[in-house]
């Protein structure tokens, strides 16, 4: 299988249920030029930021906290960018507040961040599995904003072994186009059963090459035990 959109993703994420019935999550990071490449994802604390590989100058819209989790409510939220915190704080305070996580909060921060002021007004992306104190089950949401004044956002109900996600361009390598909010959202099957299994799995579909080089850089996995306690896994170009 290849990925369901494209050679060129850009930065790609997917909810949905792992086989058994975990919440889970997978988030993909891709670049044609060599800053975009000389990335790594990394560990810190309860997210995964997306840095340099060495001392290169901080660029908010290269290097961010691309999730954030909270082991004590299940919370987890995946974005390509400085929206990350906003949304899970958000849903944090929905949660603890027992109120309803509805769609429409995740609207008003990307409505707020808008699309990345660069030359192909590259979409924010974002997606949460939240959940409300007095029910058991997780809520998937994800949405998208491009150049346009308003973010699309989605309720997502996937199957066991179904993730549903968005990315920000519809895959043309040469002249990468914003993926269209209207389109059919990208799906995959997933029938691994780690957070290992799905960041190397959505690596390996993912392979594609822009002048002779790679162009992935990093792919990440999270599931989420019964009690809340998120697995998650980095796959990294460069170790």
């Amino acid at each position: 299988m290849s990925n369901p959109n494209g050679p060129y993703p850009g930065r790609q994420l997917f909810l949905g249920l792992a086989a058994g019935g975990e919440p889970v999550f997978a988030y993909l990071v891709t670049g044609r030029n060599p800053q975009s490449r000389e990335r790594k994802a990394v560990r810190v604390g309860d997210g995964i930021r997306i840095g340099p590989l060495g001392h290169t100058e901080y660029d908010p819209l290269r290097h961010y906290t691309a999730v954030r989790f909270d082991a004590l409510s299940g919370i987890a939220v995946v974005s390509n960018g400085i929206q990350t915190e906003a949304i899970f704080e958000t849903y944090r305070l929905l949660f603890n507040t027992d109120s309803a996580p509805a769609r429409g909060y995740m609207k008003k921060i990307l409505d707020g961040a808008g699309a990345e002021p660069d030359s192909y007004q590259t979409p924010r992306i974002a997606g949460t599995i939240t959940y409300r104190r007095s029910a058991a089950e997780p809520v998937f949401i994800t949405g998208i904003i491009t150049g346009g004044p308003s973010a699309s956002t989605y309720r997502i109900k996937p199957e066991p072994g179904g993730l549903v996600g968005v990315s920000t361009y519809r895959g043309g390598m040469e002249s990468p186009r914003a993926f269209d909010p209207d389109s059919e959202l990208p799906r995959l099957q997933f029938t691994g059963k780690t957070a290992e299994d799905l960041a190397k799995y959505l690596f390996e579909i993912s392979t594609a090459t822009y002048q002779g080089q790679d162009i992935r850089v990093c792919s990440i996995g999270g599931i989420c035990a019964r009690d809340g306690t998120w697995s998650l896994y980095i796959k990294n170009q460069h170790e």
